[in-house]
């Protein structure tokens, strides 16, 4: 019989069974290196879901990864936060079916592969098939055809650096962050918890595979850059820190800070204007135009113009007093912050919460570490957590898993 359910307040049903990670029971075995594979899958660490990362004795590819506190690579603790980590030299024999056993160890939640790395034969689908028929393995790849793209290379062919950095520049810019990375770890997880749920239906396992390619492509498509250079003769051009199609712009304050301000809607635009009391200085420019401001695609059209009308405004106060103005009207900003600010100023960085907290990580010392962004109403949370040392597990998950015998 499941357990009955309490009730502790009006209105808020708890059921005391819940109260564990959201996905407790649930194990991965991760053959990965840098981000899509890797973040994917400290994400799933993050809910409560066994990882066992495997690595080469000394560690893989990215072990040195910058950036580094002495030797200790800060990348390679961040994205295997919570993580096992086990050291298993596949290039003997005995390591490759140690591996094999691993991933197809018995279990309901078990039987889980999650790769970006190249397959060898040995841990192909169909040979881990052999072994557990209800086996699942999410293969991550460059492209499709299983050749090798990393985030950069993808990105600069699908358009994006021809429509960032300032205009009139006329060589490509590149982004900073990783976006399909990410976004390709973050699907990828999803893959394993789809697969999985299959598998609880049916009782089957399967291959799934994606490409990094792929997932560009797909998103560049929802976003509507794809149907714009079908449909429209004119490209997309370069506008700098200006939002494409709608009032987003940078302003400076008068102690050097930038902020970011948007007024996506009528209803922003109105409370842009009177936080900033422009209401009659606005309201002559939409006269002298014949415009409505709030028209999104006239407030694009004008945007050059209401920067002129707005700037000074915001030259005339420092990044405190720009905050106090706006936060009290509702106007939709943020600051512009360089990492070292963030950690100093941002609420959420510097004092405790459920999604940061002090923690030691070994090689680096005590610092404030950023858990899962999820929040289930029915789970618990599952606590920030340090990255493993490099092999930690290893004598662990052998004895565990009987991996000698």
């Amino acid at each position: 019989m499941a357990p009955a359910a309490s009730r502790d307040e009006p209105g808020l049903v708890t059921a005391t069974f819940l109260r564990t990670p959201i996905l407790a029971g649930l194990r991965i075995v991760e053959l990965g290196a840098f981000i899509a594979g890797p973040i994917g899958s400290v994400e799933l660490a993050a809910l409560g879901a066994d990882v066992i990362r495997v690595d080469p004795p000394g560690g893989g590819i990215d072990i040195r990864r910058g950036p580094l506190h002495g030797s200790r690579s800060i990348y390679w603790a961040g994205i295997n936060q919570g993580k096992r980590s086990v050291t298993v030299d596949t290039r003997t024999e005995d390591g490759r079916r140690q591996v094999q056993k691993l991933i197809t160890a018995p279990g309901e939640g078990g039987g889980i592969l999650l790769t970006n790395l190249p397959v060898a034969p040995w841990c192909s689908y169909e040979e881990l098939k052999k072994l557990r028929r209800d086996v699942i393995a999410v293969v991550i790849t460059g492209k499709r055809d299983g050749t090798s793209a990393v985030d950069y290379t993808v990105n600069a062919g699908l358009g994006f650096p021809w429509v960032t950095g300032p205009e009139g520049y006329r060589r490509p810019v590149n982004h900073v962050l990783p976006a399909f990375d990410v976004m390709t770890g973050y699907l990828a997880a999803a893959a394993v918890l789809a697969a999985e749920r299959h598998r609880r239906l049916t009782g089957d396992g399967q291959l799934v595979e994606l490409s990094l390619a792929d997932v560009a492509l797909a998103v560049a498509a929802h976003l509507g850059y794809i149907g714009e250079a079908i449909l429209n003769e004119q490209p997309r051009g370069r506008y700098g820190n200006d939002v494409y199609g709608t009032l987003g712009q940078e302003f400076t304050t008068s102690d050097a800070r930038h902020v970011m301000v948007l007024a996506l809607t009528p209803r922003q635009w109105n409370k842009l204007v009177g936080a900033t009391g422009m209401t009659e200085r606005l309201a002559e420019l939409e006269a002298r135009l014949a415009l409505d401001l709030r028209d999104e695609a006239h407030r694009w059209q004008a945007r050059e113009e209401i920067r002129a009308v707005l700037a000074p405004w915001f030259a005339e106060r420092s990044l405190a007093e720009v905050g106090e103005a706006l936060d009290a009207g509702g106007v939709l900003w943020g600051p512009y912050r360089t990492f070292k600010q963030l950690v100093a100023e941002d609420p959420r960085m510097t004092s405790a919460g459920e999604m940061v907290a002090e923690v030691d990580h070994p090689g680096l010392g005590r610092f404030r570490t950023v858990g899962s962004a999820l929040r289930f109403g029915a789970a618990a949370l599952v606590p920030p957590a340090a990255a493993p040392v490099l092999g930690q597990h290893t004598q662990e998950v052998v004895d565990e898993f009987t991996l000698d015998r």
